[in-house]
């Protein structure tokens, strides 16, 4: 197994989500920023590329160049063309509780997830063993068109969070976190998802924000570590990261695509964090290159 330790490059968000690697940058929302964010690959030079009051989240362009951005708590998908935003969906109906993360195909599908239900409240109120031995509602992962429709809903996911594209565009990963697990789906000409199928069963791994590399293995954040987990078909774990911190979501980028950036956080309970900045961006430098999206 590889194992690394990441060095910190960036400090003061307050919970960095989505990172992406955009146009030689990376792209990140911060929750309670109320923005989404880009920097250097060193960490320098962050700028605010776009506010979101509405709290942004996954992130993901459009064949044309547009972004799209997750507005969690309205339960909507933005539309950012240059300065411009605009409403692109609003998947109210299929949200048990916040909107969260999403992938867009490089045909303009949209892949959005959502919590299910309030997580922060039901840890306050029964713990993590009470949400073991008494598992939260499911929910939607809802697809859309490149218009912004809804053509499909997916029931009975667990906390459908991060998600990934294969390079074909054939098959989608999705990381159902509450019930530690990977799920797969065949991806159709016309978007829509079908066969679905446990990529990995991990064992107590909160399955966080993920990115593919050209192996076909999954680099995730477990939510419930400092730690990110490098993840092979059927669920042999054959690398790790250990960070300051812990670790929510990653991303690979950099010049050659082997840099793995990593969101991390004291944790993300927003009781505790809205208010601090004391979310950091992390890196570390591994084997294989990015693949696929996001």
């Amino acid at each position: 197994m590889d194992e690394y330790t990441s060095r910190i490059i960036s400090e003061g968000l307050c919970f960095g989500e989505a990172p992406r690697w955009h146009e030689g940058r990376l792209w990140f929302s911060d929750f309670y920023r109320l923005g989404v964010y880009s920097i250097e690959p060193d960490g320098t030079d962050e700028r605010l590329e776009h506010q979101v009051a509405g709290q942004p989240s996954g992130l993901g362009w459009l064949p044309g160049g547009d972004l799209l951005c997750v507005s969690c708590v309205d339960h909507r998908v933005l539309r950012f063309s240059g300065d411009s935003a605009s409403e692109f969906a609003d998947i109210s109906d299929y949200c048990g509780f916040w909107a969260n993360d999403m992938v867009v195909s490089s045909s303009g599908y949209s892949y959005v997830g959502n919590f299910g239900f309030d997580l922060d409240t039901m840890l306050a109120d029964i713990g993590v063993e009470g949400m073991l031995a008494s598992p939260p509602p499911t929910t939607n992962l809802v697809v859309l068109n490149q218009d912004g429709r809804v053509i499909q809903s997916v029931p009975d996911m667990a906390f459908p969070n991060g998600t990934v594209l294969t390079p074909d565009g054939a098959t989608l990963i999705v990381g159902e976190t509450m019930t530690f697990r990977l799920t797969a789906f065949d991806v159709h000409s016309d978007g829509t998802l079908s066969n679905r199928r446990v990529w990995a069963q991990l064992d107590f791994v909160a399955t966080d924000g993920m990115c593919l590399d050209a192996d076909g293995q999954i680099w995730l954040a477990n939510a419930l570590t400092n730690q990110c987990l490098r993840v092979k078909e059927g669920g042999e774990i054959t690398g790790t990261v250990t960070t300051s911190q812990t670790a929510f979501a990653c991303m690979l980028g950099g010049g050659t695509g082997t840099m793995l950036y990593i969101m991390t956080s004291p944790s993300s309970n927003r009781f505790e964090i809205a208010t601090e900045r004391d979310g950091r961006i992390e890196v570390a430098e591994v084997e294989a290159a990015r693949a696929g999206l996001p």
